[in-house]
């Protein structure tokens, strides 16, 4: 799977999406994270159907920032201006431009940066953008399975039937054959595309470049931070406790800075993609909930690296393998449901008395409950979380529960649970 054949194309799942608001709205932008493939993504649809203009967060390209105005009129075609975020001076100039003719397709944008780049579009052109995000690679987009998804169909219902859970939910998504595969060499490498072709051996190299590189140019851009070696300390702390409630407090004790200093660190990797929150579920039920959101890091390649794991066997025995397994399904879930046309609301369950979910998705006033185990025999006590949910909210209307795990295929383990094989979710 990943041997080193040279850097390859490999479909996305939310192309067709793009290409529909692309022929629809004047202004399609396209954000994620450094290096998951945006610009890629965008020349592979369009080709060369549209100029392509990259900024820089020191050079004022073209005098882009300086005068705007006449950037566009030396670019008087369809743009895919890529890392708008380092000419935001350009956005009231497009405005203009798409308020004149109206045209749908006009401009493709580009960002890195959520925060910065959202704020000023929704100034700029409410109304006239569509905003699409992009996160790494799933496994199905991995593997070119992007035809079938048996999470969608999960939700969807799709699973009832008459003659059988375990029947029907074979029939949901053809298997892509023989033993399942690795799962620790899949989240050592994450889901980056520049890592996918890479031997083993060099992924370190990359990820210390990318690790660089997102420190001092994007970092340097987003905020005033003095320190960069705190911060990337910070970074490598953080990945540590990926899927768990954060203690701003505490994580500002152990690397001697303040809360709020923690706090401000913690959005701007929220706002870079890097990190990403998930809020408590609750909605006034009988027992008290605890209504602490969780954090998740954006890739587990990365977290591998951050944490100075060095192969993918070294995953089964370190102190942050149940968080690491936990953060590759849940950006695993992020990245099959970005391409569906309405996403869910993701929140995860933690009552006062230790009970928890992993992740609930909510989607047409349904909840699905998610528990991640990395056993490949999970059994019905692994599903004791979602259990204690069910009773915790009894009015709400709760459907059928997966538990993910390292199984060779889905089986039913309790009545609402059926184990759902790692390699099956897309």
């Amino acid at each position: 799977m990943y041997k080193n054949t040279g850097m390859k194309y490999r479909s996305r799942s939310i192309e067709a999406t793009i290409k529909a608001l692309c022929s629809h709205f004047p202004v399609v932008a396209v954000l994620g994270a450094r290096q998951v493939g945006k610009s890629t993504l965008v020349e592979h649809l369009f080709g060369s159907e549209y100029e392509v203009v990259v900024f820089d967060p020191v050079q004022d390209v073209e005098q882009a920032r300086t005068e705007p105005d006449l950037f566009l009129a030396n670019h008087p075609g369809k743009l895919f201006l890529d890392e708008v975020q380092y000419a935001p001076e350009l956005l009231a100039s497009i405005k203009r431009r798409v308020d004149r003719s109206g045209e749908p397709g006009q401009f493709i944008l580009s960002g890195s940066q959520n925060l910065a780049v959202i704020k000023n579009i929704s100034e700029s052109l409410a109304g006239r953008v569509a905003i699409v995000e992009l996160h790494g690679l799933s496994f199905s987009e991995m593997i070119g399975n992007t035809d079938s998804c048996m999470l969608l169909d999960w939700v969807n219902g799709v699973q009832r039937s008459e003659v059988g859970d375990q029947i029907a939910a074979e029939g949901l998504s053809p298997n892509q054959g023989g033993e399942p595969p690795p799962w620790y060499a899949t989240v050592f490498r994450g889901g980056l595309p520049g890592t996918l072709d890479l031997p083993e051996s060099l992924l370190p190299h990359f990820f210390s470049s990318y690790l660089q590189t997102y420190v001092e140019r994007d970092i340097r851009t987003v905020a005033d931070i003095g320190n960069l070696q705190l911060f990337s300390r910070f970074y490598r702390l953080l990945g540590a406790l990926s899927t768990t409630e954060i203690n701003a407090s505490q994580l500002g004790r152990d690397l001697d800075i303040d809360r709020r200093t923690a706090l401000a660190w913690k959005s701007v990797l929220e706002s870079t993609y890097q990190w990403t929150e998930i809020p408590a579920f609750s909605r006034n039920p009988i027992k008290r909930v605890a209504g602490k959101s969780k954090g998740v890091f954006s890739d587990t390649g990365m977290l591998c690296h951050l944490q100075r794991i060095t192969s993918p066997e070294m995953i089964a025995s370190h102190p942050l393998q149940g968080r690491i397994m936990e953060t590759w399904v849940i950006t695993e879930i992020f990245k099959i449901c970005s391409a569906w046309n309405v996403m869910p609301g993701f929140y995860h369950y933690r009552s006062v008395g230790g009970a928890e979910v992993d992740l609930i998705l909510e989607i047409n006033g349904r909840l699905f409950p998610v528990e991640i185990k990395s056993k490949a025999h999970p059994s019905k006590k692994d599903a004791g979380g979602i259990k204690s949910f069910r009773q915790a909210f009894p009015n709400e209307d709760i459907g059928e529960g997966l538990l993910v795990c390292a199984a060779a295929k889905p089986y039913r383990i309790s009545e609402h649970v059926m184990a759902m094989p790692w390699h099956r979710l897309g």
